[in-house]
């Protein structure tokens, strides 16, 4: 088993088939792991059905409550390292992320180097689609204030479409991890760069959800403000130094 694409849901019933199969109809051997915080819509049920046409190649974790997107991709990392799985992707429901991207994501850090590969909007060959201006504004600001504050040369730090190699997931102490929205994202970043680990961004071109309704709210974006400050102030005062390997890195944009 190679590469596990996961997707944390709740309340995804409009797009969940759709998504996995445009997965599969790539064909190029992406298994899916779906960590499903007891939807109430039928989310999981959806899931399960799908999973007698692909009995191998998709996988359901259901949580008891919303716990947050960054417990569900912890949850999905620790599945995916415990199943033997070299590269491990994350990746929204809703086709704000398109999935012919994964490939490419796939190809940065299996052929060109990267250790961590982001979806980016944010370097040349990237773009959002269809946002309102003050949601545009919001995550690039975001990233914008995330890069000055950590000195972390990533231009989208918030972005949700990533590829880690086995090896950065091993090296991260999840159990020290503090963030469950955007800022677990950032954190995440921010874990695989003090790592001394290389970090490509592929441009993408991002699209508003087509059905649904956005996560986003208030606390969340609090989390954000806060939580970079907060890394930057472990990081100075050296908080995971387990997780320092070496202080070499470097970041890369490709529009390969």
């Amino acid at each position: 088993m190679e590469k596990l694409t996961i997707i944390p849901t709740f309340n995804e019933k409009e797009n969940i088939v759709n998504i996995l199969e445009a997965i599969f109809q790539l064909n190029q051997n992406f298994d899916v792991l779906v960590v499903d915080d007891s939807s109430p819509d039928g989310t999981a049920t959806l899931v399960k059905n799908l999973q007698q046409k692909y009995p191998n190649q998709l996988f359901l974790e259901e949580r008891k409550g919303k716990a947050g997107l960054g417990t569900a991709y912890i949850h999905g990392f620790k599945w995916a390292l415990a199943n033997g799985y070299e590269y491990i992707f994350e990746m929204d429901a809703d086709f704000s992320h398109n999935p012919n991207d994964l490939i490419k994501l796939y190809d940065a850090c299996k052929n060109n180097g990267a250790a961590v590969a982001i979806g980016s909007r944010y370097v040349k060959g990237g773009a959002v689609l269809n946002w309102p201006w003050d949601r545009h504004l919001l995550s690039r600001g975001a990233s914008i204030y995330t890069k000055l504050i950590t000195r972390m040369p990533v231009n989208d730090s918030t972005a949700g479409f990533v590829c880690y190699k086995k090896e950065v997931l091993q090296a991260i102490n999840f159990d020290s991890l503090k963030f469950v929205g955007y800022a677990f994202q950032i954190e995440m970043k921010f874990r695989a760069w003090k790592l001394g680990f290389k970090i490509k961004e592929v441009p993408i071109i991002f699209k508003d959800r087509f059905c649904g309704s956005s996560k986003m709210n208030r606390s969340i974006i609090k989390e954000g403000v806060l939580g970079v400050l907060k890394l930057k102030l472990d990081s100075l005062l050296k908080k995971h130094p387990h997780e320092v390997k070496n202080s070499s890195s470097s970041v890369q944009s490709t529009s390969n």
